[in-house]
């Protein structure tokens, strides 16, 4: 994918355009090289609370030990896919948990054969969660030599400069009907949020039992399951001849999300596991506050499922949050919930393969131990001897 192409054209539309509010910032990222940056940049964002939309244009391969599907960066080689490039649920973790009719994101990708094999039978692979709107065009990878143009992407672009108005769904409409027009083989999947019908939320049941935690997640009392929205499932996709096919994505119901969060990850689907439980630690801070134990529960069934997924630091980074949530909430350094968090962080950081991510963690979790030391005779001494 010749991404940069597409850069000029996108500069050229007044940042307010893209966000319809009379003043906007653009952050641009060109070939990034780290993954980690380009987090940061994101999170940050995300933040916002203002409107915002994300364009995105490259490459998708497919991690074949993780089966999960990364963004190329600039030094992405099929050989450091996991180090250098950027996870597609790390999107989905970020914007999945913004309020819904706040984000839009537009991206042309190419993918790679296997990957693009998954997507015409799933295309809710690529789900981001409840809030942000997705509208995608995607084809496969073309031999070596012969780069594809961000054609949708660019159709956006233009129809951004020339002033039209229009709504997303329908500038979707007429980006892909030029593009399929300067691109017209292979035939590309298109991908469009469609409408979700607003439930009626269910009267909370006092008599529920305690939801059981995800993969040995410290048990956190939970009054009752909360009637939260439903998470979108009707992604489609479309080729030019109109057809469409539904992508099986599961919905978030009002019941203990927990079984269903934890079958997603077990088969392999992290990004939807990771995207369903950024969405109920969303509610949860809705509802009950930043500083609240139903939070802290949230945020450490996510770095489970970091560690299922196969990412220590990410892993690590959450542990460390609930860590210092639980602490905040005058919860002693000998509490079991506290010692186990800061010892899943710890075991976390252990098995960081990148030495420069765990030096960037190692200050955070060495303050933490001296303050926790834990059960573990010895576990401060042995990381500061690691950390030299």
């Amino acid at each position: 994918m010749d991404a940069a192409s597409v850069l000029p054209a996108l500069a050229a539309v007044p940042p307010g355009v893209l966000t319809g509010a009379a003043a906007a910032t653009v952050v641009e990222l060109a070939d990034p090289l780290d993954p980690q940056t380009v987090l940061t940049r994101l999170r940050a964002a995300a933040a916002s609370p203002g409107p915002l939309v994300v364009c995105l244009a490259g490459q998708l391969h497919l991690d074949r030990r993780q089966q999960l599907p990364h963004l190329a960066l600039a030094r992405t080689t099929p050989a450091t896919l996991r180090y250098t490039a950027l996870p597609w649920h790390w999107l989905a973790g970020e914007l999945g948990v913004r309020p819904p009719g706040t984000t839009t994101v537009v991206a042309d990708l190419a993918v790679d054969p296997e990957l693009w094999q998954r997507l015409t039978a799933a295309p809710g692979l690529l789900h981001l969660g409840p809030g942000p709107l997705l509208y995608a065009r995607v084809v496969p990878a073309p031999r070596r030599g012969e780069p594809t143009t961000p054609a949708y992407l660019r159709a956006w672009a233009e129809l951004w400069r020339s002033g039209a108005r229009l709504a997303p769904a329908a500038a979707h409409a007429e980006a892909a009907a030029r593009a399929v027009t300067v691109a017209p083989a292979p035939a590309p999947l298109f991908l469009t949020p469609a409408p979700v019908p607003t439930p009626t939320p269910a009267p909370p049941d006092r008599t529920a039992p305690e939801p059981a935690p995800v993969t040995g997640a410290v048990r956190v009392p939970v009054a009752g399951p909360a009637p939260l929205p439903r998470i979108p499932p009707e992604y489609v996709s479309a080729g030019p001849s109109g057809s469409t096919a539904p992508a099986a994505v599961p919905a978030l119901v009002p019941e203990d999300p927990h079984p269903a969060i934890l079958a997603a990850a077990m088969a392999g689907r992290h990004g939807e596991a990771a995207a369903v439980a950024a969405a109920w630690e969303h509610e949860a801070l809705r509802r009950h506050g930043p500083r609240s134990v139903e939070a802290v529960h949230w945020t450490e069934v996510r770095a489970d499922l970091a560690r299922l997924a196969g990412e220590p630091a990410r892993s690590c980074e959450l542990w460390l949050a609930a860590a210092e949530a639980r602490l905040g909430l005058l919860q002693r350094p000998d509490d079991p919930d506290v010692e186990g968090a800061v010892d899943r962080a710890h075991h976390q950081w252990e098995h960081i393969g990148d030495p420069d991510r765990a030096r960037a963690l190692g200050p955070a979790l060495v303050d933490l131990r001296r303050r926790v030391p834990g059960r573990r005779p010895g576990a401060l001494a042995a990381l500061t001897r690691r950390l030299g």
